[in-house]
This record gives structure tokens, sequence and C-alpha cells, in this order.
């Protein structure tokens, strides 16, 4: 029977709910935005890339900034200063202050995940570190089941600024529980010989260490293309009412969450498997979906599926950069956040660009299948590389 895992890893997914309902929550806010501050609702859009951006920067820049602070009262301060700027743009009137309200908590969340990541890898077994990313990651798939659609209802009866105070005050119970059961441990964990900083970023010339970074953005680009642009297949391809877009949503996340769980459990000593199987049943999953979008009953099955099967591939190679990345005690967690992030990025942007195309409203999905495609036949020929389970670990332990 597995022992039960460290209280901290869940007050730290508590607070990565609270950071993934904020990041996710402005797509069904932005027309209010856009109108309550006078810009048009393209222009309230760049709110979205700059909390991309900024956390595609930020979780290296910042991890490297605070890579010998001291974990809990980084991780309490991260947290606090997204608060913050939370609360600040609940109140500003001026658009410019919002956009800088996002860039700042999108460096705190950045920040946060990564030394949260390198922080639930120290506090489990070296061969458990799929089943932390689990926990950690559950707090993201349930900001897509309650906490994005909550704020959308928020939103609408209460006005957008109330979804901006109700993420202030979701950040100070998980501060609570950051600063009662978080290890007071440095990030080099106090040791004088640890690895400079020098020596972990020259982790990033690995071959290794590369490709399942390279494979966990595709992956994680293909599931927020198609998880970005998931309204319009509902409302216009399938027919259905508003409504149905934040079932829709709420089925991908119960998928995210179910995915995500099980790969926990086999991440660490069957990667492989995770991907030999998910990889082509999520490839053929987008075409699939894009094909049947058109019946209702079983659009709505396959955004399901397409979510546990997104968050099992995506979650499981993620792993595996933090098992690559063993020898950057400090900075594993930035790598892995950072390749999340550029996934999350570029994505969106992929998928909007087939918008305009003959395929309109189906492009998105169409898009996700190919870059999963592309992922695969990356890795097909490398995967003894991925599949290389906790040995790597192993290696690196007896190396140090």
């Amino acid at each position: 029977m597995p022992l039960p895992l460290p209280l901290p890893l869940y007050l730290l997914a508590v607070a990565v709910f609270a950071m993934g309902t904020s990041e996710f929550m402005l797509a069904g806010l932005l027309p209010d935005i856009a109108s309550d501050l006078d810009v048009t609702v393209a222009t309230a859009g760049v709110l979205t890339s700059a909390f991309a951006i900024g956390m595609v920067v930020g979780a290296p820049l910042v991890a490297a900034l605070a890579r010998n602070w001291p974990r809990r009262s980084t991780l309490l301060g991260f947290i606090l200063t997204f608060a913050a700027a939370h609360a600040v743009g609940a109140v500003t009137t001026n658009f410019p202050v919002l956009f800088a309200t996002r860039v700042v908590a999108a460096l705190a969340n950045a920040g946060f995940l990564a030394v949260a990541l390198t922080t639930a890898a120290t506090l489990v077994p070296p061969d458990k570190k799929g089943r932390a990313l689990a926990v950690l990651l559950s707090g993201t798939t349930v900001a897509t089941i309650a906490g994005v659609p909550g704020g959308s209802v928020l939103g609408a009866l209460l006005g957008w600024r109330a979804t901006f105070w109700a993420v202030a005050a979701l950040c100070l119970p998980a501060a609570i529980g950051i600063l009662k059961g978080t290890p007071r441990g440095r990030g080099n964990d106090g040791a004088s010989g640890g690895p400079v900083l020098r020596t972990e970023l020259a982790l990033l010339a690995q071959p290794r260490l590369l490709l399942v970074m390279l494979l966990g953005a595709l992956v994680n680009a293909a599931t927020f293309a198609g998880f970005t642009f998931l309204a319009p297949v509902v409302t216009d391809t399938a027919g259905l009412s508003e409504l149905w877009v934040s079932v829709a949503l709420v089925l991908f996340g119960l998928g995210s969450f179910a995915g995500v769980t099980v790969a926990g459990r086999l991440s660490d000593q069957q990667p492989g498997s995770i991907i030999a199987v998910g990889g082509p049943l999520l490839l053929i999953g987008w075409p699939a979906l894009a094909v049947l979008a058109d019946e209702p009953v079983a659009l709505l099955t396959l955004v399901f599926v397409q979510g546990a099967l997104s968050f099992a591939l995506g979650s499981t190679l993620i792993t595996r950069v933090l098992y690559e990345a063993a020898g950057a005690p400090t900075m594993a967690g930035s790598y892995a956040t950072a390749a999340l992030n550029v996934g999350a990025t570029a994505g969106p942007l992929i998928a909007a660009s087939t918008l305009s195309s003959p395929a309109g409203a189906l492009g998105p999905p169409w898009s996700s299948g190919l870059m999963v495609a592309v992922a695969l036949l990356i890795a097909f020929p490398l995967r003894g590389v991925i599949a290389a389970g906790r040995n790597t670990d192993r290696r690196t332990e007896a190396l140090q």
C-alpha cells in the first residue's frame, strides 16, 4: 500500500488552484473589462498574452534569483505578491495599471510554481516525483473544473472586479497553509557544496533534457490550442447554447483531473507505457473531435477524453523534465514551468491563426492534432530515452 504524501504538497496545490483560476478566468471577463475600462476587446485580450509571456520569462529568471532563499518565505512572498496584484487590479480604473498587475501576477505565479515544483520533488522519495507533480497539477485541473466556471458566474453576477477580489481572497488560506506546513529549508537545502547556477544552467545543453522539454511544450501547446477555442466549437459547430460551454469546460477539467491522477500513479515507473498508449490515442482524438463536433454527445464525450489524455501525457513529460534536471536542484522546477508555459503561449497563437482558414472553428482541434503528431514523430525514434523511468534519477544521484 503506497504511503500517503506529505500535507505540504496539498497546501501548495491550493495555491496552484488560486493561480490557475487567475490564469484562465479572463476568457469570460474580457468583454466586461473592455467596457468598464473603455478599451476594445482586442486590447483587453493582451492581458492574457501579458500573463503568458510573464510566466515564460519569469520562471527561470525568478527561480535563479530565489535559488538560495528560504523556501517557505519565498513561496509566501510570491503568493502574497500575487494576491496584492489582484487587489490592485480589482480597484484600478486604468488599463495600463491593470496590464502591469497581470505582469506582476505572472512573475509571482512563475516564481511560485518553479519553487513549488522543486520543493515538491524534495518532499517525496526520489522515485515519487510523478505523484508529487500530479498533486500540484491537480490544483490547475480543479481550477478548470470549479475555479474558472465559478469565476465566470461571479463576474456575471457582481462584475469582473469581484472575481479579482475572489482570487486574492483564495490566496490567504493558501498562504497560511504554506506558513504552517512548508519546511524552512533553503533552495539549495543549505548545502554549501550545492551546484552553482552556472552548473545548473549548463544542464540545458543536455539533449535528453531539451528533448523532454520540447515534447512537454508541444503536448501542452496542443492542449491549450484545443481548450482555448472550445467555445466556438460548442456553440457554432455543435449548435448548443452558451450554457453548454461551461459544461464542456467542466468536462475537460474533470478529464484532466482524472488523467493527471492516473499518470501520477504510473509516470514514475512506466513513463514509456503512458506515452506509447496515450500518445496515439491523443493523436486520434483531436481529429475525431473535429469530425464529430456536430454531434453533441460525441463532442462532449471526446472533450472529457481529450482532457484526460492531454494531462496524462503532458504531466508525464513534465515529470521527465524533473528527472532529467535532477542535477539542477534549484532550477529544475523553472525548466518544467518554462516548458509548460511555452506551450501555453504558442498553442493558442497557432490555433488562432487557423480560425480564418476554411476549417473555421474546427481549425484549433486540427492544429492540436498536428502538434501531437509532431511530438510523436520526434518521440518515437527516441522512446528509449523517455522511457528511462527512475533510472535517470538514480544515475544522477550516483554522480552527485
